[in-house]
């Protein structure tokens, strides 16, 4: 028999308010070819996790491109990583098609295999690239794949000269996810620490990677350090005065190169590969749409087949306002806000459970120019004679 009680009771219990929560960004998605790699370790056109960089090292033979990679991106950050290895062809163009791979009834090959790395390993790759296999041709198609996945793509401009490079990027005029590196890099990888031309796409993803670990995915890979990099493939000049240096003239043709700085080496350049109208110039921007769009969607997943009455559409709006504040607090947006919408909701979509909750923001754009005023002026001799006197 239970106590008697003729009354109320009120009990407390610990809740937590549920937020949306920033995707991880930082986690690297790589096309390579090792033909001498442990199969067992990477079989081919299989998404692979590698999170214990040095033995993925060990295991990936001595040819083709995935040793290299795995090097560069080690000498720049720890950071899960995605590898599809895939089989060389017989020729470059027969290598090119294996490359960008094939979907046949699902089957994905090839860089497509990367679209199923979140259903199969857990990893949604977000920095993504073939160093040391780019062509016009493979570029595009991880251009592509890069919009699928809202991941951002670093490939190398061909060209054995300024002029080529420049060439090679107006192959691309409307790639919002793309991001073009000239020249190549050298760092000392080779026997006993000679130095070597490594993929400098590899070392622009581990960067990338980097900096969305210790700054956040809202800077761009420009003016940061670059760790074990010794050396450029090709002459660029740079004087952070000079707008006729070479390193200025390949930024405005969106080009990002790498010059030395205070003894560093770094990236040098802030722009994408988008149409020059495009509010998608600067890489911080065009990597925040895909941020952004990520972490609201996903933040919303348990909203969905949720009964559609009025507290629901309010919820939505405000936790992805809350969200838009807490990023504007950390930097990451210069504001955003979401409501919902009258004009966008009529009661015929309403009625079959369509609902549109509308948001905007303003992401950080880079510090791309500084101007400084030097004067000079007779105005510090106006105490001359009394300092004179007072001495």
């Amino acid at each position: 028999m239970t106590d008697f009680f003729h009354g109320i009771r009120v009990g407390e219990t610990k809740s937590a308010t549920r937020s949306i929560a920033t995707i991880a960004t930082a986690v690297i998605g790589l096309v390579v070819t090792a033909p001498k790699a442990d199969a067992s370790a990477f079989p081919l056109d299989i998404p692979v996790k590698v999170t214990n960089i040095d033995d993925a090292i060990e295991k990936a033979g001595d040819t083709g491109t995935l040793r290299a990679c795995l090097q560069a991106i080690k000498g720049q950050v720890s950071a899960p990583i995605v590898v599809i290895r895939i089989a060389p062809g017989a020729n470059a163009a027969d290598t090119a098609t294996a490359i960008i791979g094939k979907d046949e009834n699902g089957v994905k090959t090839g860089m497509q295999a990367l679209l199923t790395a979140s259903a199969q390993i857990d990893l949604h790759p977000r920095i993504i690239g073939a160093p040391g296999l780019e062509s016009e041709v493979v570029t595009k198609a991880l251009v592509e794949v890069g919009k699928k996945l809202r991941a951002r793509v670093y490939a190398a401009a061909l060209g054995k000269d300024r002029g080529e490079a420049i060439a090679h990027r107006a192959l691309f005029p409307n790639a919002r996810e793309l991001t073009l590196l000239w020249p190549g890099v050298t760092a000392p990888y080779g026997a006993a620490g000679a130095s070597i031309a490594v993929p400098v796409a590899a070392v622009a993803l581990g960067a990338r990677a980097a900096i969305d670990q210790t700054q956040g995915f809202h800077k761009t890979i420009s003016n940061v350090a670059l760790n074990d990099i010794d050396g450029l493939t090709a002459g660029v000049s740079f004087d952070i005065q000079d707008p006729t240096s070479d390193a200025s003239v390949l930024n405005a043709s969106e080009l990002v190169t790498v010059v030395r700085i205070a003894g560093a080496l770094r990236f040098w350049g802030n722009r994408t590969c988008a149409a020059k109208d495009s509010d998608f110039v600067f890489e911080s921007a065009a990597r925040t749409a895909h941020i952004l769009a990520d972490t609201v969607a996903l933040g919303m997943v348990l909203a969905i087949d949720q009964p559609l009455v009025p507290s629901l559409a309010k919820y939505i709006a405000e936790q992805i306002s809350d969200k838009l504040r807490s990023m504007k607090r950390a930097g990451q947006l210069l504001g955003g806000a979401a409501e919902f919408r009258d004009a966008k909701n009529p009661t015929a979509s309403l009625k079959v459970g369509q609902l549109v909750i509308s948001y905007r923001y303003t992401p950080v754009p880079p510090l791309e120019g500084l101007g400084l005023e030097q004067e000079i002026t007779d105005e510090f001799f106006a105490d001359f004679a009394a300092l004179v006197g007072s001495a």
